[in-house]
C-alpha cells in the first residue's frame, strides 16, 4: 500500500502562484513515476505534469507548458507542483498520483495506482 497527502492548495488571486506538495509512504518512493492530475466540478479528471521516477523526465499539458513545474525530491518522498501565473480556469482538487516505472503514457490515469485525497486550489479573478 501506498499513502499519499498533499498539501499547499488554497485560495490566491489570479496570477499568483502556489507550490502543491505530495509527501508519501508505505512503499519505495524513489522507483516509481509520479503525476498531478486535476478535476473542476462537473469534469472529468484531467492530466496537469508528470515526472519520471529519476525526475529525468518530465511531461506537461499544453494548458500549464510555461507555467506549472513538476519536481521531486526523493530523499524526502515527496513530490511537487510549482504553479506560477494562476488563472481561474486552474481552479480544481490536484491529485497526486504514484504510477508505475515504465515511461509508457504518463498523461493516462491508468497508468497510476495510487491516488492521494486531493487538495483544493481556487484562483480568483
Amino acid at each position: 500500500q501506498v499513502q499519499l497527502v498533499e498539501s499547499g492548495g488554497g485560495l490566491v488571486q489570479a496570477g499568483g502562484s502556489l507550490r502543491l506538495s505530495c509527501a508519501a509512504s508505505g512503499r519505495t518512493f524513489i522507483l516509481y513515476n509520479m503525476a498531478w492530475f486535476r478535476q473542476a466540478p462537473g469534469k472529468e479528471r484531467e492530466f496537469v505534469a508528470a515526472i519520471s521516477w529519476s525526475g529525468g523526465r518530465t511531461a506537461n499539458a499544453d494548458s500549464v507548458k510555461g507555467r506549472f513545474t513538476i519536481s521531486r525530491d526523493n530523499a524526502k518522498n515527496t513530490v511537487y507542483l510549482l504553479m506560477n501565473s494562476l488563472k481561474p480556469e486552474d481552479t480544481a482538487v490536484y491529485y497526486c498520483a504514484y504510477g508505475g516505472r515504465a515511461w509508457v503514457h504518463p498523461s493516462s490515469v491508468h497508468e497510476y495506482t495510487y491516488w492521494g485525497q486531493g487538495t483544493q486550489v481556487t484562483v480568483s479573478s
